[in-house]
């Protein structure tokens, strides 16, 4: 189906930049009509394809796991982080460059599927935990290229708090969701 709606849209773009080129002086309106018809449905096919793709059961499943795996990943990684002595400036940039990044990639791909699994109040709520940490991160990321290494330390440990409590979020919307 998806396949159609592509070859359709394709064909209604490559329709319409044809009917506007035939005249210098006018359009073929029906010709171009009929090429906006196509383009819609196929773009119509589309996005219903990727609706039922993004509701099935396997993909909602592979991305439930996904969003637990990647978030006790991230949380235990930080902890780690926390409790070690901690590297300074490109080490500290590289152990989160090489720790989280996949991770935090991870969580973000699957994160649409929340709305489905556990509604759009859990959704709103775990990702303004999870945004706040990441934004944590990258500043830890940025105070580390500037040198203020008291600061990252600083946020080092809010963005462990922020995930934590997306963490703790999620777990208790996939609680409520069971």
């Amino acid at each position: 189906m998806k396949s159609i709606g592509m070859v359709l849209l394709f064909l209604g773009f490559v329709a319409g930049a044809y009917a506007t080129a035939l005249d210098v002086e006018s359009v073929n309106w029906i010709l171009f009509g009929i090429a906006v018809a196509a383009a819609v449905a196929g773009m119509r096919l589309v996005k219903s394809a990727n609706a039922a793709h993004a509701h099935s059961e396997t993909v909602l499943e592979n991305n439930r796991n996904a969003l637990h795996q990647s978030l006790d990943n991230v949380v235990r990684d930080l902890e780690s982080m926390a409790e070690a002595p901690r590297p300074e400036g490109e080490a500290l940039r590289a152990e989160i460059d090489n720790k989280l990044r996949e991770n935090l990639r991870r969580f973000a791909e699957a994160r649409e599927s929340m709305v489905h699994l556990f509604g759009l109040q859990a959704y709103a709520d775990i990702m303004s935990s999870f945004a706040a940490g990441e934004r944590y991160i990258n500043r830890v990321w940025s105070a580390s290229v500037d040198g203020y290494d008291a600061e990252a330390e600083t946020y080092l440990g809010k963005a462990a708090r922020q995930f934590a409590d997306a963490q703790r979020q999620l777990a208790d919307a996939a609680q409520a969701a069971s």
